[in-house]
């Protein structure tokens, strides 16, 4: 039986986001809060900071 798709607040994605950052790792982070690593590699690359960091 598939997953529901479940909808996250902006804020929520931010908080993953900012985890991230601060050096948790994607998989600790997507399987402490069951998402996704699609979803939350998507998080990370569209947030700002991603991008300066790579620039």
């Amino acid at each position: 039986m598939p997953r529901q798709r479940r909808t996250f607040t902006p804020e929520f994605k931010l908080q993953m986001v900012k985890l991230y950052e601060n050096g948790k790792s994607r998989a600790d982070i997507a399987r402490e809060y069951d998402l996704t690593p699609s979803g939350l590699d998507k998080w990370i690359k569209k947030s700002s900071s991603y991008w300066l960091v790579r620039s």
